[in-house]
């Protein structure tokens, strides 16, 4: 297990390096620079600039090294003093202008993937046990709904109904009083009471596929000769259920987690957009318009770590649940 433990984070590692070449190569396509989008922004606002100004200010920061440079410059930074550098929209360091945000994108992300999941494998399993039966009909409806309603439509009209019928708003993660506040307890739990929206928002589409994915297995499972001869020997049917099936079933779901996870956050910048969510998904998207590049590359790359990490501790639980996982005997 040692072994298997060590080899999938020498993967991990690999991921990420070569990852954080993508994030720098996809930020750097879009054509022009910061400079440019600073001058016209300026130039809008009635501002002049000149050709000097803008050569000038793409010195300082940086701009009119070439991009294998600036790359190494970057990375060698974040290896060795974890640093991501300076913000030019803010002129602040990375870590100082993302700071809670990001700890509010953990948040979000992990408290999606517990709804997710507290909600998927019961439902699957009951469904599976008790097919064509009227609960199974009826999750079988919401979870095609849930795989039908994209995430940003279903915060529009959870939004739209809590305005409309209930005069507040679903949106934000915290009540007035608590949104500046500093931390305590009594924050936390309003956080609490906050996060079921953008976990609901952002975990439909992957219950509902959990739903699918753990009903079908537990039906071809539960047919299997291994499974009559479980009953044959006298066990109950939970019994045998739950010692065999049940353990089979579970494997594409731990398999899933990391696909799970990059889905929640790929749609969490345009659900935190909607519902006004303090994450980092509104400033990563005003950060890629304005091309304020070390900001968007490090929290490109932050969410990029949260995804690698969901795959490395989805290898982790397979191997603990299926032996021949980290015995190398299972062919995919």
């Amino acid at each position: 297990m040692l072994n298997f433990i060590l080899k999938r984070t020498g993967s991990l590692l690999v991921t990420l390096i070569l990852a954080s070449i993508v994030v720098f190569i996809l930020i750097e396509l879009p054509p022009g620079d910061y400079a440019e989008r600073y001058a016209f922004k300026q130039a809008a606002a009635g501002v002049t600039i000149t050709e000097q100004d803008i050569l000038s200010l793409k010195e300082q920061l940086g701009l009119n090294e070439p991009l294998w440079q600036r790359y190494l410059h970057w990375i060698s930074n974040v290896v060795l003093h974890g640093n991501f550098g300076v913000s030019f929209q803010y002129q602040k360091p990375v870590t100082e202008v993302i700071g809670e945000r990001l700890l509010y994108t953990f948040i979000i992300a992990f408290g999606t993937l517990i709804f997710t999941y507290a909600l998927a494998v019961p439902i699957g399993l009951l469904s599976a046990v008790y097919q064509y039966s009227i609960g199974d009909m009826f999750f079988t409806v919401i979870g095609y709904l849930g795989l039908a309603i994209p995430n940003f439509l279903l915060a529009l009209i959870l939004l739209y109904f809590s305005v409309k019928y209930f005069d507040t708003s679903v949106g934000g993660l915290f009540s007035q009083e608590f949104m500046n506040a500093s931390w305590s307890w009594a924050r936390v739990v309003d956080l609490l009471k906050h996060l079921w929206v953008p976990a609901v928002v952002l975990g439909m589409g992957g219950t509902a596929f959990q739903i699918r994915t753990i009903r079908a297995t537990m039906l071809d499972e539960k047919s299997k000769l291994y499974v009559k001869t479980a009953r044959a020997k006298g066990l109950s049917e939970w019994q045998t259920l739950i010692r065999y099936p049940v353990r089979v079933a579970l494997n594409p779901i731990v398999s899933t987690l990391g696909w799970e996870l990059t889905n929640i956050i790929s749609g969490a910048p345009i659900v935190a957009t909607v519902l006004s969510l303090p994450d980092t998904g509104p400033l990563m998207l005003n950060a890629l318009l304005d091309q304020d590049m070390y900001l968007a590359g490090a929290m490109l790359m932050m969410l990029t770590f949260l995804t690698v990490l969901g795959t490395f501790i989805s290898d982790v639980l397979l191997a603990l649940l299926d032996p021949r996982v980290r015995l190398g005997n299972l062919e995919y």
